[in-house]
């Protein structure tokens, strides 16, 4: 099923709600704007990039990886979307991860944000100059929230 998700109509939807998010809290696009949303989407999970997002429920599930995200954390769609947010960072470096998220809560998104984040494997990785935005529905609510970066390492 991940080889064509981004054809569900839901994660056409929410791939609209992380661009404009994106755009709204950053000022910028997060990629380009062509084609129909269906287009976008697709360009989204093919993207050279790690877009990854999660929802609002009390213990946060990730709800979005794109291709890219899908291989890093070693996981396929289904398993990304039965997976708590939290565990994609070590137990030591959770309390850090919540101050982040905490801090693009409160302001709409954080940029240059720095962490060790943790594959499904076990394989730690440090990810560089990552922002991290609100996502928000058309009426401005908060839905969830994303990050995106294109610099990690693999650790020792």
């Amino acid at each position: 099923m991940t080889s064509q998700i981004w054809t569900d109509p839901a994660i056409v939807e929410w791939s609209q709600l992380l661009l404009n998010s994106f755009r709204h809290w950053v000022g910028r696009d997060l990629l380009e704007r062509v084609g129909e949303s269906d287009y976008q989407a697709h360009a989204l999970f093919q993207s050279p990039f790690v877009v990854v997002s999660h929802g609002m429920e009390e213990d946060p599930l990730l709800n979005y990886g794109n291709q890219v995200a899908l291989e890093l954390w070693e996981l396929t769609w289904e398993q990304l979307v039965i997976t708590p947010s939290r565990l994609t960072a070590e137990p030591v470096n959770r309390a850090e991860r919540e101050w982040m998220l905490e801090q693009a809560r409160t302001r709409g998104y954080l940029d240059t944000y720095r962490g060790v984040r943790i594959s499904s494997t076990g394989r730690r990785f440090l990810v560089e100059n990552a922002v991290v935005w609100n996502v928000v529905d058309a009426g401005g609510q908060r839905v969830g929230q994303a990050a995106t970066f294109a610099q990690w390492t693999w650790l020792a």
